[in-house]
């Protein structure tokens, strides 16, 4: 039905696969957030000067490298030091720059791997750039009726393959729909009350700290990847997906 592409609204939002799917039908641009943490890893691996390929979680994410002649990142303890990128988004701080990246993950990366045969540009967005992309989707005309812009929270994976929406992930895309307030569309239903869970948050990085999917990474061991996740505004890297990869904007 047309109703679930939120029609006649200039910014949309929605969860996942399905979402990311639905909006880009309609929408002139999509904006993927996965803070914990696909996008952070994207932005920190732009920043550094990398082009990242999205590609589904899977062990296809080797062979596709090898065809497009890029390094294929792992999981984040299969690292060595020979091999130490992966997911993790302080590990790519410190990793040997490299011009092409692979980054296979379930959600964000899948997202946007899919999201990419729309057409339509997609766009990396963390906590740490969330400003920065509200700034450049303005810039770009995006966010009107004639040109909307769909942000999508990955969310998390339970066990059964279905989705388990994160706080993170919500505070992320309502980070961006708060740089798109008052675009000429305005916001969809769906859009403004994602983004009232960012006003009735008084600190955004506690509250991914203190989530599910925070809570998971640091006592595994993935401290410092939450805490390079939640630095809030601290980039103007717009990674823009064009031709297969991010690259800036």
């Amino acid at each position: 039905m047309a109703v679930f592409a939120q029609p006649g609204a200039g910014a949309r939002f929605d969860w996942g696969l399905s979402g990311a799917a639905e909006l880009g039908r309609v929408c002139a641009a999509l904006v993927v957030v996965d803070v914990l943490s696909f996008t952070t890893a994207v932005e920190v691996a732009v920043s550094r000067g990398m082009r990242v390929h999205p590609f589904p979680w899977g062990e296809q994410a080797a062979d596709y490298a090898r065809r497009v002649g890029a390094v294929a990142a792992v999981g984040r303890r299969q690292t060595t030091p020979e091999h130490p990128w992966s997911l993790s988004p302080a590990a790519l701080r410190t990793a040997p720059v490299v011009a092409d990246l692979v980054l296979p993950s379930p959600n964000g990366s899948a997202i946007s791997a899919a999201a990419s045969a729309t057409g339509v540009p997609v766009v990396a967005a963390c906590l740490r750039n969330a400003p920065a992309v509200g700034r450049w989707l303005r810039a770009q005309g995006y966010g009107s009726t004639d040109a909307p812009v769909g942000v999508v929270a990955a969310g998390e994976r339970w066990p059964d393959g279905s989705l388990r929406p994160g706080v993170e992930d919500q505070l992320g895309a309502a980070s961006v729909l708060d740089a798109l307030s008052g675009v000429p569309g305005g916001l969809s239903v769906e859009a403004a009350m994602a983004l009232a869970a960012l006003a009735s948050t008084p600190d955004v990085p506690a509250a991914v700290r203190g989530c599910v999917s925070g809570r998971e990474l640091i006592e595994g061991g993935f401290a410092q990847d939450v805490a390079v996740a939640v630095e809030v505004g601290v980039s103007d890297v717009v990674p823009v997906l064009r031709q297969g990869y991010f690259a800036p904007a």
